[in-house]
C-alpha cells in the first residue's frame, strides 16, 4: 500500500470514528453508565426482578459499546504508529502487519457505525419475534423452524438472552409458528430489517421423488412494550382460554392446564404462551406479546407512511425479502440490498450479521431519500 494511500485511509478511518463518537455521545454514555451502576448497586434492586434484569442488561450493553469505541480509537492511534515504525525501519513484515490491522480495523469501525444508524423511536427496545410457516406445506413448516433456530443461534453468538413464549408444532415436521423474545438493547432496531417473507428453494427431504420445492416463511418483529407506552387493555375486551401444553406430534408436555391463549376481541388478535410452568407466568408473557402487537397496530394507524413503525422501507408482513437457495446452487441473497453469500448453512446457523448490517444501511438510505 502506497504511503499516500495509507495516509488517506487512516485519515478517513479517524474521521469516521469521530462521527461515531459524536453520535454515540461518549460523555453522555459514561454518565448513563454511572447512573446505572448506582441503580445496580441498590440493595432492593432484585425486589423487582424484571427491572433488575433490564438495568443490568442496559448497563452491560452500554459498557460494551463504550469499551468498543475506546478500544477502536486506541487501535487507530496504534496502527498509525505501526506504519510510521515500518517506514522508519523499512520493515516489510511490520508494514504487512500494519496493513492487516488496518483492514481489520476498517471492518470493526464499519460494524460500530451501523449502531449509529439505529435512531428510530423504538430501535433501542428489546424485540419480540414471530416466525410462521406460509406456502409450501411440510417444507414451509421445516423452513420456519430453521429460521427460528437461525435467530436464536444469532442471539446466542452475541450472548443475548432469549425466551421462547410459544411454539405451535406442525404434524409431520417443523413448526406452524413460534414467538420468542430477544432481550438485549437495540434488538428491535437490529432485527426489524428481517421482517417480511423469506423463501427457500431446495430438494425436499420430504418428497420421496426428490423434487425441488419452494417454500415460504414469514417473520414479524415487534418492539417490547414499556410502561411509558400506555397500552390499556380492558378485561372485557379479552377472552382468556387455558389449555394443556403440547410438544411435537401433539404429545402433552405438561399434565396441568397451564398454557394460556388470549384473544383480543376488538382486533381478533390471538397470542398464546406455554413456555412457563405456571398459568400466571404464561398469562403475563402472553399479555406482553399482545401489548406489543397492539402497540404496532396503534402506531401503524397513527402513521400515514406505510410500515413507519416497523422501519422496513416499505417491506410489509407479506413482502418477499430474502431467498435461501440450496439447489441447484448454494446462495442466500437479500432481494432489497443485493447482499449475498454462498454459504446457506452458515447463515442458517446464525451468521446473519452481514445481512443485518446491509439491511440497516439500506433502510437508512431509503429514509433519507424519502425526506
Amino acid at each position: 500500500m502506497a504511503v499516500l494511500d495509507v495516509s488517506e485511509a487512516l485519515k478517513s478511518l479517524s474521521s469516521t470514528m469521530e462521527s461515531i463518537e459524536s453520535v454515540l455521545d461518549l460523555d453522555r454514555m459514561r454518565a448513563d453508565i454511572a447512573e446505572l451502576e448506582e441503580q445496580a448497586a441498590a440493595p432492593d434492586l432484585w425486589d423487582d426482578v424484571a427491572r433488575a434484569q433490564q438495568v443490568n442488561s442496559k448497563l452491560s450493553y452500554l459498557q460494551g459499546q463504550l469499551r468498543k469505541a475506546e478500544e477502536l480509537r486506541g487501535r487507530i492511534d496504534d496502527v498509525a504508529v505501526l506504519f510510521e515504525l515500518a517506514d522508519a525501519e523499512d520493515d516489510d513484515d511490520t508494514r504487512a502487519e500494519a496493513e492487516e490491522e488496518l483492514t481489520t480495523l476498517r471492518k470493526a469501525v464499519d460494524e460500530l457505525e451501523v449502531r449509529t444508524l439505529l435512531s428510530g423511536e423504538y430501535d433501542p427496545r428489546e424485540a419480540v419475534v414471530n416466525v410462521r410457516a406460509e406456502a409450501g406445506g411440510v417444507d414451509a413448516a421445516d423452513f420456519a423452524e430453521q429460521l427460528m433456530r437461525m435467530y436464536l443461534r444469532w442471539a446466542e453468538r452475541r450472548d443475548y438472552p432469549t425466551e421462547v413464549y410459544d411454539i405451535s408444532y406442525a404434524e409431520e415436521a417443523g413448526i406452524k409458528s413460534a414467538t420468542f423474545s430477544v432481550k438485549a438493547p437495540y434488538a428491535y432496531g437490529t432485527l426489524s430489517v428481517e421482517q417480511g417473507t423469506h423463501r427457500m428453494v431446495r430438494i425436499s427431504p420430504f418428497d420421496n421423488q426428490g423434487r425441488r420445492q419452494t417454500s415460504f416463511a414469514g417473520v414479524e418483529v415487534l418492539p417490547v412494550v414499556e410502561q411509558v407506552d400506555h397500552i390499556d387493555i380492558p378485561e372485557n375486551e379479552i377472552r382468556i382460554d387455558v389449555f394443556r401444553s403440547s410438544g411435537p406430534g401433539g404429545q402433552s408436555v405438561n399434565t396441568t392446564d397451564s398454557a394460556v391463549r388470549i384473544t383480543h376481541l376488538p382486533t381478533h388478535i390471538v397470542v398464546s404462551c406455554q413456555n412457563e410452568k405456571s398459568q400466571i407466568q404464561n398469562r403475563a408473557a402472553a399479555m406482553q406479546v399482545l401489548q406489543s402487537r397492539l402497540l404496532a397496530r396503534r402506531r401503524e394507524e397513527e402513521q400515514a407512511k406505510m410500515d413507519a413503525l416497523k422501519g422496513d422501507g416499505g417491506n410489509s408482513w407479506g413482502s418477499q425479502m430474502r431467498s435461501y437457495v440450496l439447489h441447484p446452487y448454494q446462495m442466500v441473497k437479500d432481494l432489497r440490498t443485493e447482499y449475498e453469500v454462498g454459504n446457506p448453512q452458515g447463515v442458517l446457523d446464525g451468521d446473519i450479521d452481514g445481512f443485518l448490517e446491509a439491511g440497516i444501511r439500506w433502510r437508512k438510505q431509503q429514509e433519507q431519500q424519502g425526506e
